[in-house]
């Protein structure tokens, strides 16, 4: 899995990569098949003085292209946020994917006695 963090207006510390790297780990846990990973934070200006920290993520996986988009006040509870909705995502992708379908099974017929 490649993940690959990019700032705009922000510069991405280690210890932001590190923490964008836990919390989308858990990505891998439930699906394996997830080929690539683009994380995009930044800090965009509403009014003058009012900022909107904002993360977005675009997960590459076998059959699917997932996209997500999440703002908050601060840039930690959107990562976080961002991480939650994108759990269930992949959750509800990989549940779409497998076949639940059961063989069915072959009964003993009873043979008149």
């Amino acid at each position: 899995m490649n993940l690959t963090i990019t700032g705009h207006h922000l510069e991405v510390t280690p210890a932001l990569r590190e923490y964008v790297h836990t919390k989308l780990g858990k990505v891998t846990r439930h699906f394996d098949q997830v080929v690539d990973i683009n994380v995009r934070l930044s800090v965009e200006k509403l009014r003058e003085k009012e900022r909107r920290q904002k993360a977005a993520v675009t997960v590459h996986m076998k059959g699917r292209d997932l996209s997500i988009e999440q703002a908050s006040e601060d840039l930690y509870a959107a990562i976080d946020q961002l991480a939650d909705k994108l759990d269930r995502q992949v959750v509800r992708h990989k549940d779409r994917v497998q076949d639940h379908h059961h063989a069915a099974t072959k009964r003993a017929d009873a043979t008149p006695g």
